[in-house]
């Protein structure tokens, strides 16, 4: 599949350069943009809720999709419209289907299940992508269908590359994009592992877009 149009920043931050220009948790944004159509965070931790990058891709037209749980965090930023979802929820944003599902830790405490932050399964062009969150490999990540999936490896704070492993063969993408490594947990190195433990596999693992 072509993944020309996906840039991957630090740590979490995706932009998807579809018919769409959308962007997941932007996160230490160098170069003011301003083409945000929609911008999707998963939590409210500082990596994945920066307002200084997020002021750098919006613009007044820009809709942001959040958490409900997080609604007095965003809304004192001004955006175009404010969507807040919980875990199950499904919307369509001008033929953009979106589905969520629950990101926590199966034991950790960093990410607790209680706190309704999000995973997010979105639709576009005939494409599904999986944006997991900071999560383990949950029973509900299990069960995810989609043709591409940006799955954190880093460890400690999510599941490592070993769990990932386990997940990605069992949802079967055609690709996956490996997240939450190389910077503030998890060496670089680790994108290079999932690729050579997927060898066996069918599934395409680009390792290096940031």
């Amino acid at each position: 599949m072509n993944v020309n149009n996906i840039e991957v920043n630090t740590q979490s931050s995706i932009r998807l350069g579809l018919d769409k220009i959308i962007y997941f948790d932007p996160f230490k944004i160098e170069n003011e943009k301003h083409d945000a159509d929609i911008i999707f965070i998963t939590h409210d931790h500082y990596d994945h809720m920066d307002s200084e990058s997020i002021e750098k891709v919006k613009n007044n037209k820009t809709i942001v999709v959040a958490p409900k749980s997080m609604k007095d965090t965003i809304s004192k930023i001004e955006f175009n419209d404010y969507i807040y979802l919980e875990p199950f929820d499904e919307i369509n944003i001008d033929n953009v289907i979106i589905k969520t599902i629950p990101a926590y830790n199966n034991e950790k405490p960093f990410h607790p299940r209680i706190n309704n932050w999000l995973g997010y399964i979105i639709t576009i062009n005939d494409n599904t992508y999986y944006i997991a969150g900071d999560t383990d490999a949950t029973k509900e990540a299990s069960n995810v269908k989609c043709d591409i999936a940006f799955i954190p490896i880093g460890g400690h704070f999510t599941m490592d590359v070993n769990d990932a492993t386990k997940l990605i063969k069992r949802i079967s993408p055609k690709v996956v994009i490996p997240i939450h490594y190389g910077s503030i947990i998890g060496d670089a190195s680790l994108g290079k592992e999932l690729k050579n433990n997927l060898l066996d596999t069918n599934i395409d693992v680009i390792e290096k877009l940031f």
